[in-house]
């Protein structure tokens, strides 16, 4: 199977996971958790499971990064890429439509792109030759156009969009803390390998976190006997954290972190599938509609990503 090929379908089964963990946290948060709590125990779960892969590898197993610099910019994507991003991406759902909250953070392939371009500019460094180049390709700018509008048909499909400035602003920083972690990540995963790089975000992210828990009520201890609490805990800790921060980390460093940025836009493709499979929602005109402008927008944008 041809590597490239193969890394777009790896990219392809992230995003389409990472879809379902949409539902998987709102069945969380239904059940009585809290967004931070869910946070901590699926970031700890794969922190652990992390650990039990970098321990049966052959070899010493690295502890820190070769820099002070690397080291530093581990805990920034710790806070960009786990901490910071799922604080603001759920407390945003607190505040506005989760409508709005999936649209706003799923433009955070523009802001790659956006951010790849200045930084390209002002930088001559490791991680500027790593990053994909970015023109004002009239491809690129269809196919974000069309995936931007293919999200509005699906997300706000029947709906009367409301705005909140609190929490559509925590929407937007999430966005740009993806957009920040897609910066740099590829190329320290290039580095450093998936494991220690995977490794390093999940300790800052859960060090990073740690603040924002002093003053919270837990959940009681029976909660969390629950089938459907465990069950969902496990799979967002183990699968969606664990083996997709693994696995995407791998994928940004094989294809560009451009090209794998644009699989963000399916992300409510695959909520929606999960939505009508797991709640039993139905599929709109306007839905499906909408699926076909992002799958269409995602590639013309990787065309010209590539």
């Amino acid at each position: 199977m041809n590597t490239r090929f193969f890394h777009h379908l790896l990219a392809l089964a992230v995003v389409a996971v990472w879809g379902v963990t949409f539902v998987s946290t709102k069945t969380l948060i239904s059940a009585g958790l809290d967004p931070a709590e869910i946070f901590l125990v699926r970031f700890l779960l794969a922190y652990t499971g992390i650990w039990v892969l970098s321990l049966t590898r052959k070899g010493r197993t690295r502890l820190w990064s070769r820099s002070l610099g690397d080291e530093l910019l581990f805990v920034f994507l710790g806070m960009s890429g786990g901490s910071f991003y799922f604080l603001t991406e759920n407390t945003a759902l607190a505040y506005t439509q989760a409508g709005n909250v999936s649209f706003l953070v799923c433009s955070a392939p523009l802001f790659t792109a956006i951010f790849s371009l200045v930084y390209r500019r002002l930088r001559r460094d490791r991680f500027a030759d790593a990053m994909e180049r970015v023109g004002s390709g009239w491809m690129l700018a269809l196919g974000t156009m069309l995936a931007l509008g293919g999200m509005a048909l699906m997300l706000f499909d029947g709906q009367r969009v409301q705005v909140s400035l609190r929490g559509d602003l925590l929407a937007l920083g999430a966005a740009l803390c993806w957009a920040l972690y897609s910066l740099f990540m590829g190329k320290m995963t290039e580095e450093y390998g998936a494991v220690f790089a995977t490794r390093k975000v999940f300790a800052y992210g859960l060090l990073t976190i740690l603040p924002f828990l002093i003053g919270r009520d837990f959940a009681p201890l029976e909660l969390f006997r629950e089938p459907v609490v465990w069950g969902n805990l496990l799979f967002l800790g183990l699968i969606a954290s664990l083996a997709c921060f693994m696995a995407w980390n791998l994928v940004m460093s094989k294809l560009g972190n451009i090209t794998s940025v644009n699989y963000v836009y399916l992300n409510p493709v695959f909520t929606l599938i999960s939505a009508m499979i797991i709640l039993g929602e139905r599929l709109t005109p306007a839905g499906a509609v909408g699926s076909a402008l992002i799958l269409l927008g995602v590639i013309l944008a990787g065309r010209r990503a590539r």
